[in-house]
């Protein structure tokens, strides 16, 4: 099954019937706007880094599977567009604005886009600049970034969702349940309580202590950012 119409079944799953009617007929593979954008995206993405080499091509098309007949269409575009990373945000302001209803879809297009990253065994700052002003642009959340970059390139050090071990963008309650179940079954409390000796309770104690820290930043930063959003 060709991406294209691996999305397309995805976005069937996950919108309402309401939320479809929106969307552009047909699969995005048959659409030559998101063909065209998606492709530009891709290539401008292998240059991201300062180096755009033509074995790129190659793990670009691994994900992003051109529809039978017009692999070749494709192949120029992506040759084309890769000379620059200039422009790529008008080919993603143009996804975002034709596939706004849609945003498993361009969940999915980032996703895709990480993997292309990451094919070569490390990811560039730039290309992790590239790819994050590129979430901004289809409208979706730094915690949905997040999430996506930590299934492809592992949390960050010390990630207090990973501490949580929930979702980056997991809703608050969901969090604040983590958190409660963690420390519930982390508490001191518990080491006394099963006579284990004052090591085993010092532990206890660091761990519960590290999983209020998480908490607490984890909230800390999403009252920051609804301030921001606010303002």
């Amino acid at each position: 099954m060709s991406f294209w119409r691996k999305i397309a079944g995805l976005a069937v799953r996950n919108l309402d019937e309401a939320e479809c009617a929106e969307c552009p007929p047909g699969l995005p593979g048959e659409d030559p706007a998101f063909s065209t954008a998606v492709t530009a995206l891709g290539a401008k993405l292998a240059k991201a880094d300062g180096n755009a080499h033509a074995d790129e091509y190659s793990a670009f098309a691994q994900v992003f599977q051109p529809e039978d007949g017009s692999q070749g269409n494709v192949r120029r575009l992506y040759q084309l567009a890769r000379q620059t990373t200039r422009g790529f945000e008008s080919y993603a302001r143009r996804l975002a604005k034709r596939y706004r209803h849609c945003p498993q879809i361009l969940e999915d297009v980032l996703d895709g886009l990480f993997y292309v990253a990451t094919s070569d065994g490390a990811v560039t700052a730039d290309e992790l600049a590239y790819l994050e002003r590129v979430s901004e642009l289809f409208g979706q959340s730094p915690l949905t970034f997040r999430r996506i970059r930590a299934i492809h390139l592992g949390a960050e050090k010390d990630d207090p969702y990973a501490v949580l071990g929930v979702a980056h963008d997991a809703t608050d309650e969901a969090v604040r349940a983590a958190w409660k179940a963690q420390l519930s079954e982390a508490h001191p409390d518990r080491a006394r309580g099963r006579g284990l000796p004052s090591e085993f309770i010092e532990v206890a104690e660091a761990k519960a202590a590290a999983i209020n820290a998480a908490f607490d930043a984890i909230m800390r930063e999403r009252r920051a950012w609804a301030l921001e959003g606010a303002a």
